[in-house]
């Protein structure tokens, strides 16, 4: 298959980014791609600090109703965070910024203070109020779990090839996935095995754990499917499908009596939306209803 290129993107404002690029392969899409592909896309601080820019964004973007992430280059959507270079810009293993020595209760709460920036940083993915579908591809390492964990819909490339990789480098993984991992799939025990182990494991392991929805056999294809599926998600009522996005991960989260409770709050206020009458008038009359910008 011919290799897509990039459209022009959706508003002049996201011309700016250094690490992302944001383009509209269709109306109301926005597609992130990590474009930093001859370090396979791994992530210093300064990437994470944009990614949570980007999403931000996006989230209040009223002309971007679906999100597609994914990886730019042919080898990997993102091999996981840069540790030569995170360690040498922010140096939180080291001495204060001021050269002080620092005993370990000051230096904890400077890691501490570190580590929710970054865990901030890569839930802006899960915050943005838009639907976000993750496509994946070649390698997808450690923060490539915390980051796609954070998305609402997941695919991949047949070539995917994953990993929880944090005990390999001494620690236990601190962004998301011990979080979110276990709520994403089925099985307890597979995730204990691949955050314990560390092991790869590939797309079709994925999918029979419920890891990604779909498989496809290249990134080209992966990446139209991705589109095509925001696509269809644009063409909804904006309000219907950022109240499903806003309850079903309140769902996750709360009990299913806390949940109907929430719900019925919720839409106390959104059935009052003219989506409503707009979607049923033009089911009754076959004609693709449009919806006001949100």
């Amino acid at each position: 298959m011919a290799a897509q290129h990039p459209t022009p993107s959706p508003s002049p404002a996201y011309a700016n980014y250094q690490h992302f690029l944001i383009t509209a392969p269709a109306p109301l899409v926005a597609h992130v791609e990590i474009n930093r592909p001859a370090k396979l896309n791994a992530f210093h601080e300064a990437m994470w600090l944009e990614l949570r820019a980007v999403f931000r964004q996006l989230s209040t973007d009223r002309d971007v109703r679906a999100v597609v992430l994914s990886g730019a280059g042919d080898r990997a959507f993102t091999a996981g965070l840069d540790v030569t270079a995170a360690a040498g810009e922010s140096g939180v293993l080291a001495s204060s910024s001021d050269g002080e020595e620092e005993d370990g209760a000051r230096k904890a709460a400077r890691l501490r203070r570190h580590i929710a920036e970054f865990q901030e940083c890569i839930s802006a993915v899960e915050r943005c109020e838009k639907p976000v579908i993750c496509v994946m591809h070649g390698i997808a390492l450690g923060l490539a779990i915390d980051i796609s964990c954070c998305a609402d819909v997941r695919v991949c490339a047949r070539d995917a090839r994953f990993a929880v990789k944090e005990v390999d480098i001494g620690l236990a993984a601190d962004i998301g996935t011990l979080a979110r991992l276990p709520k994403a799939v089925g099985s307890q025990s597979w995730v204990k095995e691949v955050c314990l182990t560390a092991r790869h494991f590939g797309a079709d392991e994925a999918l029979a754990v419920g890891f990604v929805s779909r498989v496809l056999e290249s990134k080209a294809a992966a990446l139209a499917a991705a589109v095509d599926m925001a696509r269809l998600v644009a063409s909804k009522s904006p309000v219907a499908v950022q109240g499903t996005k806003e309850l079903l991960n309140h769902s996750r989260d709360h009990t299913v009596e806390d949940n109907l409770r929430y719900t019925g709050v919720w839409n106390a206020a959104a059935l009052q939306t003219d989506d409503l009458t707009k979607a049923l008038t033009s089911g009754l009359h076959k004609r693709k209803p449009t919806f006001a910008k949100l």
